[in-house]
Order: structure tokens, then C-alpha cells, then sequence
């Protein structure tokens, strides 16, 4: 027998591993170039600042293993992390909103969940590990805290009363007129926070400006919203994974009727103060004097305003609730950012809906590239009627006027639905002596 035919048995092996390999690498090669456009995507359009908790990768350390891209409850339905050139990295970091899997499972731990960047710092309270800030008997729980998932939220709430049902004060004689708790807001955080007041007989009372679920409520009609299995004190286990806005609220308002929870609605919070030995906490329609105070407030603060004449008028609303309430309508929506345009293509997919969208810039840069293709492609089928360069002058009951390019223009309009993002509370926690910490990339 020559050599060659020595290897000829070898190579019957050899020969499908080899093509094997090949393969492997072929698709390996494919999904990095798929991550990496991906990436360029966020950097294009100037998405890189999580709006949460969020992950470094060290590179030294990572490996590729993947482990923390299908770790992530996001995926598949968004790629938060993905593999560039045999590293993990944050490929879209505003779809990333602090689950922390992928720290959890990371075998070389080479992830660390931070919040801000080194350009771009996030105002966080200081917190204690029970929740409480700089201020004894201020506590501080959920999206405000930083957290933005509905579970962590859920969680943070119960907890934050089960701390404050340990304060030394609360175990002594009640003061007559004097509340265990005010607890502000009822997102997910503070309805947690509610139910557990109400099962451990505290004396509370919940304040709530707007609608039970905070930000939550309103999302848009139909958004899947991702969260995970929490418990809630009376009800039991929340067992979602994935769920509508529509079924969640209807879980919390069914969980609401059924506890027996009081919470007083279309009530805000004006100021905290204290008469040296409790708080008082001022609102639009009350004043309550507590023991404790627990913040569940949501990040995105009050909506911003354009501060225009006719601004005031009930045809201006600054969330999209239900896209079909307008239809057969002229709406008009303000803003650039991702909430701006999904809310104009939610719009203009109801039935005879005119939309014409005003934006103070040249561009759409600020939202998702997926987001400026559709409204394009949605201007040029004549669905929506971009007015860019432009900014609202006035609003009145059947017109709107925009400075559009420095030439006035006048619109006829039914509503206006203003996306202009929020102003954080953080000098209302600083009113109160609250400490604020500006993470740049820190724990």
C-alpha cells in the first residue's frame, strides 16, 4: 500500500469536518457583519446612551461564547448584544433596558451593568441597600432608582415597604393624624409598593397624578411589553414573560379591585417638608403628615412643553394612547426622536387620518434607522407630510401655525400629539435634600 492510500481512510473524515468548519465559519462571519451593521445603525443615528442599567464588556476577558446575547430576554425580538469579531459587544444600547442576564451568565465574568457612559452621565438618587436616600425616611424605588424593568420595579416596591415597615418609629404609637407612609405614584414600583402597605396594615396613603401603571399606561395600544415573574403582596405570583400593554393593565386593575387598595388619582405631589418630626407632604388638593415617604416616580418626569400660545386648549395631548381615536382626523405631531415617529405612523395607519409631522431640525437623526425608513417611505406614499426645519407658533382650535423654513404656514388641525420627551424631577429631589448622584459609566 503506497502513502497516499495510507490516507485515503483519513481523508473520508477529514474531509466532511473540513466542510464542517467552513461552514461554521461562513456563518459565523455573516452574523458578525450582521452586528456590526447593526452597531453602525445605533452610532448613525446617535443612539448609544442606554437609557438604564446596562453592560461593559471587558474584551480582554470575553471569549465570543455568545452566552449573553441569547441570555438576554430581549432577543430575539431585539439584538441588544452580539459578536464583533470574536467579542460581545452593546450593539444597540437603546434597546437595552438592564435585565442583567447576560452579567448572570457571562462563564468568564467579563461583564459589569453600569449605568451612563463616559460622555453621557445618568442622574441616579443615592440609595441605601433598603432603599432609602441621604434623608432618613425618604425612600426611593424603581424606574427612578435607575431601574427600568417592570420585574426589578416590582420587586424594589415591596421591598421598599417591607424596609419601612422596620423603622424604628413605626413600631411605637401611632400619632394621631399621622400616616406610616405616602407612597407617590402607582408605575409598577408603586402599586407594588401599595399592595404591600395595604397587606402589612400600614397606614398609607397613594398619591397618583395620572393613571394606575405610570409609564406603563401610556405605551401605545398593543406594545409588547418585556418583563419576567415577580410577586405582589395579597396577589401572588405575576407570572408574565412577555405580555400587551392591554393584558397587564388588566391584570393591575382587576389586582387593584380585588385588594381592597386605596389610591387617590388626578392628585400631584407639590412639595415635601418637614415640621422636625415628620414629613408633610403638599398636594394639588391635600396636605398629609408621615412618618415615611416612599418616591415611585417615574424618570421621564412631567411631559416638556412647547410653552405656545394655545397650548393649553384639551385638543393637545402629549402620549399616543389609541391611534384610531384619530381617525378621520388632521393631526399633528411634534418631535424627532423614536416616540415622534411611532406615534405619526401609528396615526396615519388609521383610517382618513391626515398627519403632518413639525421638526425643529433637518433630519430625523436621532431615531432608529428602521423608524426614519418607514416614515419616509410613509411621506413619499403621501401618508404623512413632513414639515422639517419647522417649530409650532401658535395653536388654535381648528389651525395650527408653524414657522416652517422662516415662512409661516397655516395648517388646518383636529389634534396635536407634542413627543418632546420629559423634564426629570431631579430638581424636585434636590428640593427635598436629596443627594443626586451623575454615574458616567459607574456602578
Amino acid at each position: 500500500m503506497t502513502p497516499t492510500e495510507d490516507w485515503l481512510p483519513y481523508l473520508a473524515y477529514l474531509l466532511p469536518l473540513l466542510a464542517v468548519a467552513f461552514a461554521t465559519s461562513l456563518r459565523r462571519r455573516r452574523k458578525h457583519a450582521e452586528n456590526a451593521a447593526i452597531h453602525y445603525e445605533s452610532v448613525e443615528a446617535g443612539l448609544t446612551a442606554p437609557p438604564s442599567l446596562h453592560p461593559i464588556i471587558d474584551t480582554l476577558r470575553c471569549i465570543g461564547c455568545e452566552s449573553c446575547v441569547h441570555a438576554c430576554p430581549e432577543y430575539p425580538a431585539h439584538k441588544v448584544l452580539g459578536v464583533i469579531r470574536g467579542k460581545a459587544h452593546l450593539v444597540s444600547p437603546s434597546d437595552c433596558i438592564g435585565h442583567g442576564a447576560c452579567k448572570t451568565v457571562c462563564p468568564v465574568d467579563a461583564i459589569r451593568l453600569v449605568f451612563g457612559t463616559s460622555e453621557r452621565g445618568v442622574d441616579i438618587p443615592a440609595v441605601k441597600p433598603n432603599f432609602e436616600t441621604n434623608v432618613p425616611g425618604i425612600f426611593v424605588a424603581g424606574e427612578l432608582g435607575g431601574m427600568g424593568l417592570i420585574r426589578n420595579a416590582v420587586e424594589q416596591g415591596r421591598q421598599a415597604v417591607e424596609s419601612i415597615a422596620k423603622m424604628p418609629l413605626l413600631k411605637k404609637q401611632r400619632e394621631r393624624g399621622t400616616h406610616d407612609v405616602v407612597i407617590i405614584g402607582t408605575g409598577p414600583a408603586g402599586f407594588s409598593a401599595t399592595l404591600a402597605a395595604h397587606e402589612q396594615k400600614l397606614d398609607y396613603v397613594t398619591v397618583e397624578q395620572d393613571l394606575l401603571g405610570g409609564t406603563v399606561a401610556h405605551f401605545p395600544r398593543g406594545k409588547l411589553v418585556m418583563t419576567g415573574p415577580a410577586d405582589l403582596a395579597i396577589v401572588g405570583r405575576m407570572d408574565f414573560k412577555e405580555v400587551d400593554k392591554e393584558s397587564l393593565m388588566r391584570f393591575w386593575k382587576q389586582a387593584e379591585a380585588e385588594s381592597g387598595i386605596r389610591i387617590n388619582y388626578q392628585e400631584r405631589v407639590d412639595a415635601i417638608d418637614t415640621d422636625g418630626n415628620a414629613f408633610i407632604v403638599t398636594t394639588t388638593k391635600k396636605k398629609y403628615r408621615t412618618r415615611a415617604v416612599l418616591l415611585a416616580l417615574g424618570r421621564r418626569g412631567t411631559p416638556r412643553q412647547l410653552g405656545v400660545p394655545g397650548e393649553e386648549l384639551p385638543k393637545v395631548v402629549y402620549r399616543l394612547i389609541d391611534p384610531q381615536q384619530y381617525a378621520g382626523k388632521k393631526v399633528l405631531v411634534v418631535g424627532g426622536g423614536d416616540s415622534a415617529l411611532e406615534a405619526a405612523l401609528a396615526v396615519a395607519s388609521a383610517p382618513h387620518a391626515t398627519v403632518t409631522m413639525s421638526y425643529r431640525a433637518g433630519s430625523f437623526s436621532r431615531a432608529k434607522l428602521r423608524n426614519r425608513n418607514l416614515v419616509k417611505e410613509a411621506s413619499s406614499a403621501g401618508k404623512i407630510d413632513l414639515k422639517l426645519l419647522s417649530n409650532v407658533v401658535e395653536i388654535s382650535r381648528g389651525h395650527v401655525l408653524l414657522d416652517a423654513e422662516q415662512h409661516p404656514a397655516k395648517i388646518a388641525n383636529d389634534d396635536v400629539i407634542v413627543c418632546a420627551g420629559g423634564v426629570l424631577p431631579t430638581d424636585f429631589l434636590r428640593s427635598v435634600g436629596i443627594h443626586i448622584d451623575t454615574k458616567y459609566g459607574t456602578e
